[in-house]
């Protein structure tokens, strides 16, 4: 079996993908800003692809079969990251077969970065950037962010706030646009057995970050943070967490729909965030 999608003219395709394929793009056309010349706009996204690992190669896989991600699923993924520059992605498992297809039909302007998977209590995930070569290249940072051993009580990470090393170790990478070079930060916090441990991680990385930004504010470079939060709402003790130390949410992100569970309605799943310092 090929590492790509079978193509959408193949003869076996559904119709009913078919269908939903061009409803897709349709909606992403209205949706999503086009790509514009001369690096005049950047389209960065971020976005939690629950345990993506294998892929089903059938059109539809049923109740019966697993995985439940199909290549019907997959064009659909597909088809969403390619309106994009740079994509960051949670929840990538050991297993790449999704991932190396994804990458093969997207082609070879697209290239990817990744850690390895992380701790078993982490969930054995891995984090990833995926990038348009043709709009972005590396400036030559890539890093996961760990607290040093002699971060000592009243510097930067205090003994009370953070008592080990983030579960999911966040994910940094440098890129360059034209002139302007930005680095991006991934992570996906852990979302525990409760929001105190979240709190306390949330806080132990908005520190982190706020004192890393000022380092990289130094060499004129833009910093922005992006992933899966596990933020409920705005009223909730984490948003307060993440935000205290000056990370800005813009306000037209905070009518953005993040998650496909019920509830929607009231905007009361919050987890996936983008922000920065200003």
């Amino acid at each position: 079996m090929s590492d790509t999608l079978p193509p959408l003219s193949s003869s076996d395709v559904p119709p009913e993908a078919i269908s939903e394929m061009t409803a897709l793009k349709d909606y992403l056309d209205n949706a999503i800003p086009r790509k514009r010349d001369t690096f005049r706009n950047l389209l960065i996204a971020t976005w939690n692809l629950k345990d993506f690992g294998s892929l089903t190669e059938s059109w539809k896989a049923d109740s019966t079969v697993t995985p439940r991600r199909d290549w019907r699923a997959l064009w659909a993924i597909t088809e969403i990251i390619s309106r994009f520059d740079v994509v960051a992605l949670q929840e990538v498992t050991g297993n790449l077969k999704a991932l190396r297809t994804l990458l093969k039909t997207l082609g070879e302007d697209w290239q990817f970065l990744m850690t390895d998977i992380n701790a078993r209590q982490g969930g054995d995930e891995r984090l990833a950037f995926l990038f348009d070569v043709r709009r972005v290249r590396l400036s030559g940072l890539a890093c996961e962010l760990v607290i040093p051993p002699d971060e000592s009580p009243g510097r930067k990470i205090e003994a009370s706030t953070l008592q080990k090393q983030f579960v999911r170790t966040p994910y940094a990478i440098g890129f360059q646009a034209g002139a302007e070079t930005f680095v991006l930060v991934t992570l996906h916090v852990i979302f525990g057995k409760g929001k105190v441990g979240r709190s306390e991680e949330l806080k132990a990385i908005a520190r982190w970050m706020a004192d890393w930004a000022k380092k990289v504010n130094d060499w004129e470079q833009n910093l922005i943070v992006l992933g899966d939060f596990n933020i409920d709402n705005p009223a909730s003790p984490l948003w307060k967490a993440f935000t205290e130390t000056g990370l800005i949410i813009p306000a037209i992100l905070k009518q953005a729909l993040r998650s496909i569970f019920a509830g929607q309605s009231n905007f009361d799943k919050y987890y996936d965030q983008i922000a920065w310092f200003e």
